[in-house]
């Protein structure tokens, strides 16, 4: 697919299969093949199925259980309708994403863009690095709070649904969400501790089980619910709102909803590449080349989640009508079977756990190489140093610097622990830039997009369209009132 990109000079048989068996060059200290040589942990061995199992436990999280009370809102033409194209558009900018991998050919270039922002320094300049930066971190610190209050959620509909099932529904259960807040950070506290992930392959695959599990549940629970109620409830419409005004905030929020229910374009070329020992994903084996193992497992994994997100939604509006939860199986929908309820709800905070941890690696490791190369341990280099340096940074700063951010998600959640809300605004803070911009203004410069051509045109209109979806999205976002 890339061979015939703005690359040049490897278009050549002879010429690729020169580079695919030559040892690829060192770019610095930073991520050099040099420093994992020589250690089978930290060979490319990834497949195309490790990669669909960290793709879909990225994609495939919380913010399924939303899409009942997303199609509510935008109704039954809108509903499916956009959960398809935000799965095209997703598609498409996977494709995008995957080809600047490597540089300057995607698929047979000789240097590694290991991380998004190194990838956009390359094609955009450092200026956009930065702020591509700014934007991805804050981006997965929001998905950590969200991560944060859906747990706790879960939590407290485990005890509710016990709750409900030995005094009956009219029964008053309540339950604080911000202990069991707490009790997720103190566990992510420890999580974090871990030096690193030598392989996350099998965390990925234990969190995508238990997201195919639960969403499974709430599916099937939402299809009895159709059932037994002999009719498929909504309208053409969505929801009705008191106001106009009220209306259109509403399906911002919808749309952002449905936007964080597709984060992983961010962390794409993280999960391509093994980046560094404190947050690595996984690999890719080569050849074929990254670019198009990656393709194919993107394809697969939006294809599959994209199934998912249309049948929980759709049989969740179905179930519910315009009174649809805003969490399908923690909103109490469903009372029996309780303990199925209960399965479901201990299947997410499984997930979330290990989430979690995807998604706050690359912050771990990003900030402590940033502040490692100018940490003093004291006494300035001299004799000792091989010993207090790596002590210094190795327990030291890990304890503090992932315990405070772990701290900062658990404060930020206990103040403001409205999930369909942390979930939208999140969304659609970060769909447009992290989502399209980068990956469609990239694409432009690795293939010397000439302007106003067709490809231009396109991928430039698409763009457009894209953020002024995204900025309805962020300000129904922050207008609409709290679901329920």
């Amino acid at each position: 697919m890339g061979g015939s990109g703005g690359g040049g000079g490897f278009g050549g048989g002879d010429e690729k299969d020169r580079l695919l068996s030559e040892s690829p060059p060192s770019f610095g200290r930073d991520f050099s093949d040099d420093d994992f040589s020589g250690d089978d942990r930290f060979r490319r061995t990834g497949t195309l199925w490790t990669g669909v199992a960290h793709i879909i436990t990225a994609v495939v999280g919380s913010g399924v259980l939303t899409m009942a009370w997303s199609t509510a809102q935008l109704g039954w033409a809108a509903g499916p309708l956009c959960l398809l194209l935000f799965g095209a558009a997703m598609l498409i900018l996977s494709f995008l994403l995957a080809d600047c991998y490597r540089s300057p050919d995607p698929d047979w270039g000789p240097h590694r863009n290991r991380t998004y922002m190194v990838a956009v320094k390359s094609n955009l300049g450092e200026k956009q690095r930065w702020i591509c930066g700014f934007l991805q971190y804050v981006g997965m610190y929001g998905n950590g709070v969200a991560y944060t209050i859906a747990t706790a959620a879960s939590v407290r509909a485990i005890l509710k649904s016990n709750c409900y099932h030995r005094e009956g529904h009219d029964a008053l259960c309540e339950y604080d969400d911000r202990s069991y807040m707490l009790i997720f950070g103190a566990v992510q506290v420890v999580l974090s501790q871990i030096p690193d992930f030598h392989n996350m392959a099998w965390l990925s695959i234990v969190a995508a089980a238990m997201s195919f599990s639960y969403s499974s549940i709430g599916l099937s629970l939402s299809l009895a619910k159709v059932l037994e109620n002999g009719t498929i409830k909504g309208s053409i419409g969505g929801a009705a709102e008191g106001t106009a005004a009220e209306k259109v905030w509403r399906i911002g929020q919808a749309l952002g909803d449905i936007a964080f229910a597709y984060p992983f374009s961010a962390i794409l070329l993280e999960i391509e590449e093994r980046p560094d020992p404190s947050f690595l994903l996984d690999t890719l084996q080569s050849p074929p080349p990254e670019n198009q193992t990656m393709k194919k497992a993107s394809a697969i994994s939006i294809l599959i989640t994209t199934f998912f997100y249309l049948c929980c939604g759709t049989f969740g509006y179905a179930a519910f009508g315009s009174s649809a939860p805003g969490n399908l199986l923690t909103g109490f929908g469903f009372y029996e079977p309780y303990w199925l309820v209960d399965f479901a709800n201990a299947c997410i905070i499984l997930h979330l756990v290990g989430a979690y941890q995807i998604y706050s690696q690359p912050v771990f490791g990003f900030a402590e190489r940033s502040l490692g190369e100018n940490l003093s341990c004291g006494g300035g280099g001299g004799g000792g140093g091989g010993v207090a340096q790596p002590f210094c940074r190795v327990n030291l700063l890990r304890v503090c610097l992932r315990t405070a951010y772990v701290a900062l998600t658990t404060m930020a959640a206990m103040v403001f622990p409205y999930f369909n809300e942390v979930l939208a605004v999140t969304g659609a803070f970060s769909f447009w830039p992290l989502m399209v911009y980068f990956p469609v203004e990239m694409s432009l410069v690795q293939r010397k997009t000439r302007a106003w051509t067709g490809r231009w045109v396109a991928l430039r209109s698409f763009s457009l369209a894209c953020f002024l979806v995204s900025a309805v999205a962020f300000v129904g976002s922050l207008q609409a009132p709290s679901a329920v």
